[in-house]
């Protein structure tokens, strides 16, 4: 069975001299043909399938201020153009028509390679570069068409609050995100949402994070919360600003290291999901970053290795996570 995408690069979605612009997608572009995986149409997302996730008067207000042009609508800065709105819709509806695909059997699994990106947005409020949040409609998607339970891991560096909002209250749905503590938005500490212990599982990050710490919060965090939680399908925030280069952040994941918890992620939804497995792209502000990212990525739901070489790994040292990560599986009740 094939591996599918949805390409939605929202070109007239830019903003001068923001980092979350159409040019993040150009070192990519090119290259999509050669991964030989089968491109589905993107189609735009229906206002009540963004309503599963958004209040109707934050999208009605989003409509409306793309209508007045060019401006600033949060400190992120988050930005709208003319066609952000519609941008948006289309966006979502990418992640939509992956999650679809791969439910429906059509694909094995699926990446949304996407624009404006999502995790940011909460139901209230766009904010973090992002409008609407994509990965956590794709997942209302799946839960209102048969599924039971479903997951979302973000490797984002920022903290994916939008989509922890988005499932706050949410049995059906479980999320975990790793990221660099201390960066926007500045929240996402271990103990949020104790009502929720086992299924919201924030992994905050030092500095410098890399290859080898996302190993081990693979083997030691996401195995035994995926385990427990027992999700029928994985969605997957792929942030590739975990990259050590990227200008924004500063954790420490190389492309290999991408290629590597990519497909450790693959191998959970292989054991728990039947293989059901969808990655949507978020954050990564270099171009190069993003073309291996992405590269890394279909490599893992393809089963090949890796097409482009990418000799990045990380100069800096990575910080010591032991205790980080045994306090984490203290507060989820994850040690053994």
């Amino acid at each position: 069975m094939k591996t599918a995408y949805a390409y939605v690069p929202s070109r007239s979605h830019e903003y001068p001299d923001h980092p979350e612009r159409p040019g993040r997608l150009d070192v990519l572009e090119p290259q999509l043909a050669s991964f030989h995986v089968e491109k589905i149409e993107a189609k735009r997302a229906a206002r009540e399938q963004i309503a599963r996730v958004h209040l109707p008067e934050l999208i009605l207000a989003i409509e409306e201020v793309c209508k007045q042009g060019p401006g600033i609508i949060d400190h992120a800065p988050t930005y709208v153009t003319q066609t952000s709105y519609e941008d948006a819709l289309l966006a979502a509806g990418g992640v939509i028509e992956c999650t679809r695909a791969v439910m429906n059997g059509d694909a094995q699994n699926a990446f949304a390679i996407v624009r404006p990106p999502g995790h940011h947005a909460e139901p209230h409020r766009a904010m973090g570069f992002c409008i609407f949040n994509n990965i956590a409609i794709g997942a209302q998607e799946a839960l209102a068409n048969g599924m039971d339970r479903v997951m979302v891991i973000d490797y984002d560096a920022h903290y994916g609050n939008g989509t922890q909002e988005a499932c706050m209250n949410d049995e059906r749905f479980g999320f975990i995100s790793t990221h660099q503590w201390g960066i926007y938005p500045g929240t996402g500490w271990i103990d949020d949402a104790p009502h929720a212990r086992g299924r919201l599982v924030n992994v905050p990050l030092h500095s410098r994070a890399g290859d080898k710490t996302f190993a081990r919060i693979h083997d030691e965090i996401f195995m035994p919360v995926v385990e427990k939680f027992k999700p029928q399908m994985l969605f997957i925030s792929a942030g590739f600003d975990a990259h050590w280069s990227d200008p924004l952040t500063s954790l420490g994941v190389s492309t290999q290291g991408f290629f590597d918890i990519s497909k450790k992620l693959v191998q959970l939804a292989d054991e728990y999901c039947d293989g059901k497995i969808v990655f949507v792209l978020e954050g990564g502000y270099d171009p190069q970053n993003v073309a291996h990212g992405v590269d890394a990525v279909f490599g893992a739901l393809t089963n090949s290795p890796l097409k482009f070489e990418a000799r990045d790994l990380s100069p800096h040292r990575e910080p010591d996570h032991e205790s980080r990560i045994d306090e984490i599986r203290k507060w989820h009740g994850l040690l053994s």
